[in-house]
This record gives structure tokens, C-alpha cells and sequence, in this order.
């Protein structure tokens, strides 16, 4: 089993920027893809971005290519989301989240979650 909780959510304005932490306990986290949803009121969760478990490998939704990053270091068994030029849309509670398969972009094709971070971005 692995145990998430990201960190580093906040209130921000308009094209400021944040990064988000992920830590991991569970000696497999190494071995798992990692991604990052986010949710806003009303909406679904929307995948945002994953990286491979050695971290060589990423993929990212669209709407935030260019803006986000996905990184991860396995030693500290942390994955990250750094997410600049920040617009109000990106207001959403966002989530880090265990898949067994690179390429997954499905939120039920994810199995360990954790309780996820408010970020709030003003205009």
C-alpha cells in the first residue's frame, strides 16, 4: 500500500507560480507511474500530468503543457507539480495519485490517492 499527501497549495494571483509536493510512504513508490489530477466544483477530475517511475518519461494534458512539470525524486519518495503562469481556471483542489501503467490517464485507472491540496488563483 502506499500513503500520499501532497502539500503547497495556496492562494495566488494570476500568472504567479506554485509548486506542489507529493510525498509517498511505501517501499514500492519507486516502481509505480505517478500523476496528478486536479478537481474543480462541479467539474470532473481532470488528468493533468505523469511521469514514469524512473522518472524519464512524461506526458501531460494539454491544457497545461508548457506550463506544468511532473518530477520526481525517488529517493525521497516524492513526486512534484510545478505549475507557472497560474490562471484563475486552474483553481481546483489537485491530487497526486498512483497508476500501475505508464500512459494511464483515467482517474479509475488510478488506486492510491491522496487527500489533495487547495490551490486557489485570483485575477
Amino acid at each position: 500500500q502506499v500513503l500520499l499527501v501532497e502539500s503547497g497549495g495556496g492562494l495566488v494571483q494570476a500568472g504567479d507560480s506554485l509548486r506542489l509536493s507529493c510525498a509517498a510512504s511505501g517501499r514500492t513508490f519507486s516502481t509505480y507511474t505517478m500523476g496528478w489530477f486536479r478537481q474543480a466544483p462541479g467539474k470532473e477530475r481532470e488528468f493533468l500530468a505523469a511521469i514514469s517511475w524512473t522518472g524519464d518519461s512524461t506526458y501531460y494534458a494539454d491544457s497545461v503543457k508548457g506550463r506544468f512539470t511532473i518530477s520526481r525524486d525517488n529517493g525521497k519518495n516524492t513526486v512534484f507539480l510545478q505549475m507557472n503562469s497560474l490562471k484563475p481556471e486552474d483553481t481546483a483542489v489537485y491530487y497526486c495519485a498512483v497508476t500501475n501503467r505508464y500512459g494511464n490517464q483515467r482517474y479509475r485507472e488510478y488506486f492510491y490517492w491522496g487527500q489533495g491540496t487547495q490551490v486557489t488563483v485570483s485575477s
